[in-house]
């Protein structure tokens, strides 16, 4: 009996091992610099994993940033590129990447600067696949409420808000579809009328994502700011009614709203 106690214990301690070693830092390679992301695992656990099914699947190998909010954020995760669709007027039609289960939403950690989290869909909360997002400035102030709050599930490094802000300064360029606000690299405002095909090597691409160190335990040393949860006297931001493809940055004036489309 006693043996038997032991098997089924080690047996039990092994299946937490697994489910806990979750890699808690991956490397970004891009065309435009290649720089690692630390996973808060501890904190999102659901939604790190979520992230790294993807990865491991390579499902975000030969992506593309298809968003650019300027000074608000970047978004990719969504579509891989097709040489077919390089054609302005053609990208519209480029799919989705297949998509796993909708993850639960971990509004735990604040939408600071150098941030990841996870988009999703206008009123709802937990609708966040595949789509991910790099705060490019402290969005706290609305993302951290709206729509449930966004999931902050990684920091990026130093390196790479450098890369971030480089991307930040790129054109944009707008296809139609789910791409209005698309980042290009050396390609001009007259390659765009003269429907100048927008190749991988125009688009900011993601040729890889990869787990550099699957230790849960990196992120100790580092000090992510919670989110704040929001009193009931205060109005809440909610989303603009949207499809269930795109994170949409909508600025004026006033504020900034984060949907999904």
């Amino acid at each position: 009996m006693r043996f038997k106690f032991l098997k089924i214990s080690l047996i039990s301690g092994l299946l937490a091992l697994a489910h806990t070693a979750q890699a808690t830092i991956v490397l970004f390679e891009t065309n435009v610099g290649n720089f690692e992301v630390n996973l808060f695992d501890m904190h999102t656990p659901a939604t790190v994993e979520n992230f790294l099914n993807y990865v491991e699947d390579g499902s975000y190998d030969n992506t593309f940033i298809h968003r650019l909010a300027k000074d608000f954020v970047i978004q990719g995760g969504g579509f891989a590129y097709d040489p077919d669709l390089a054609v302005p007027d053609k990208i519209r039609l480029t799919p989705h990447i297949e998509k796993n289960k909708s993850v639960v939403n971990e509004p735990v950690l604040s939408n600071r600067r150098g941030t990841i989290a996870m988009a999703k869909v206008a009123n709802n909360p937990n609708s966040a696949t595949s789509e991910w997002f790099f705060n490019l400035t402290n969005n706290s102030a609305n993302l951290d409420y709206q729509n449930g709050g966004f999931t902050v599930f990684g920091q990026v490094s130093e390196e790479g808000l450098e890369i971030l802000d480089e991307i930040n300064k790129l054109s944009i360029v707008s296809p139609g579809g789910a791409f209005t606000h698309m980042p290009v690299l050396n390609y001009t405002a007259e390659d765009y009328r003269n429907n100048v095909p927008i190749t991988d090597e125009h688009r900011v691409m993601i040729h890889r994502i990869t787990v550099v160190d699957d230790d849960p335990h990196t992120a100790a040393d580092l000090k992510p700011v919670f989110a704040v949860k929001q009193s009931s006297g205060k109005k809440k931001k909610g989303g603009a009614p949207g499809g269930e493809l795109l994170l949409i940055a909508l600025a004026c004036a006033a504020t900034r709203r984060l949907i999904a489309k």
